[in-house]
């Protein structure tokens, strides 16, 4: 087994034995599941966040992204985890809103620059609305996304979504919920 696969492999267990959550809950879209999965349970532990800072810095240097980053909160441990694995470059936040005081930013963090490019990343994907503000949020901002990046999808529809609103931008889920919950009776 490679480096990434084993990177891979402990990434899924770690969210298997930490973050996935059995019983009725209501996701971000609205939508009721039997089942949900906080990804944060599992990457801000030390197995998980090591794992994925491998995962997502190896896969934005191959894209040649200078910068990770999405939409806050999935997105920051995510881009932490890149920037700790060795992603040689700097990371973003996206406010769902631009701030209203200080700087009255949309997009936190060192200023972009001239030839930046952007990984985008995330932490669970359903719908994919919440990558979709990220992406139309640098869009804005003028900083090409050379690809995308879930630490999990629930295949719930949201790469379709992500898929239409970047097209052409390559969009890697590092697990699914088909290897985290194999079980799981809504296919």
């Amino acid at each position: 087994m490679d480096a990434s696969q084993d990177a891979r492999q402990r990434l899924i267990a770690e969210l298997r034995t930490h973050a996935l959550v059995l019983g009725e809950v209501t996701l971000t879209s609205g939508i009721v599941a039997q089942y949900y999965v906080d990804a944060k349970r599992a990457t801000l532990l030390p197995a998980g966040f090591a794992a994925l800072g491998e995962l997502v810095a190896a896969q934005a240097t191959a894209w040649g992204a200078t910068a990770v980053g999405g939409l806050t909160m999935g997105a920051d441990p995510v881009a932490c985890a890149a920037l700790a694995g060795g992603f040689p470059g700097k990371a973003f936040f996206v406010r769902k809103e631009v701030k209203q005081h200080g700087l009255s930013r949309r997009i936190e963090g060192p200023l972009p620059e001239d030839g930046d490019t952007v990984c985008i990343v995330e932490d669970v994907v359903s719908t994919g609305g919440s990558t979709i503000k990220a992406i139309d949020a640098f869009k804005e901002a003028g900083i090409p996304i050379v690809g995308i990046i879930s630490v999990l999808d629930r295949l719930a529809g949201g790469g379709e979504a992500i898929a239409a609103a970047a097209p052409g931008v390559p969009y890697v889920p590092l697990a699914t919920i088909d290897d985290v919950h194999p079980e799981r009776t809504d296919r």
